[in-house]
């Protein structure tokens, strides 16, 4: 390829992102491939701007808000597509933690094609390869709330929000053509899955 490849990995809180892409990134390394590890909120210089955003919505919710969130978010991944994913080498695969797929997870009230459109129109970089990592949300969200910092969410509190953040993200999953991994067996399996992924765009 003569661009990156880029990856995304996405799903809701506690399916084991991070656990995946460390373990991703480790055998493709070990395989002799440059790997650039990124993650969207720690590229976005407008998060704090936008959180404050996110944490008024979830006191006082409302369509015309979670517009303006969704807007910001694409503002931003506009500017990461731009300023980030250009300049990284031409040989190298770029794993991103969360991009816009994750919006069908966390928002209520606008509809995904809607969020996706606006992606879109901002020229937000389309990945070369989606993966939706689930697992039942009964496992996700134990994981969640099992870590020292708990769930660590402004906007999923209840675990039948979580539920129906699950359900809605698999559909998104199923309809766009996003590979879906099942990350409820063992780490090596999801690994596996997402290197052959890789590799078969490769």
């Amino acid at each position: 390829m003569s661009h990156p490849l880029f990856v995304t990995l996405d799903g809701p809180k506690g399916t084991g992102k991070t656990t995946l892409l460390e373990a991703v990134t480790k055998v493709l390394r070990a395989d002799g491939r440059k790997v650039i590890r990124l993650c969207e909120k720690k590229s976005d210089p407008f998060r704090a701007e936008t959180m404050a955003l996110v944490n008024t919505l979830a006191r006082n919710p409302s369509l015309d808000l979670e517009r303006e969130v969704c807007a910001r978010f694409a503002d931003s991944r506009a500017w990461i597509s731009r300023q980030v994913l250009t300049k990284q080498p031409a040989d190298s695969i770029i794993l991103m933690d969360r991009w816009y797929p994750s919006d069908a997870a966390f928002r209520r009230r606008v509809p995904f094609a809607e969020i996706l459109q606006l992606n879109r129109e901002r020229n937000v970089q389309t990945p070369d390869l989606h993966v939706g990592v689930v697992t039942a949300p009964e496992i996700s969200w134990a994981r969640a709330a099992a870590r020292s910092r708990g769930l660590g969410s402004t906007v999923l509190l209840k675990q039948e929000e979580h539920i129906a953040s699950t359900r809605a993200f698999e559909r998104e999953v199923a309809s766009h053509g996003w590979i879906l991994c099942r990350n409820e067996g063992t780490i090596e399996e999801a690994t596996l899955q997402v290197v052959s992924e890789i590799y078969s765009v490769l």
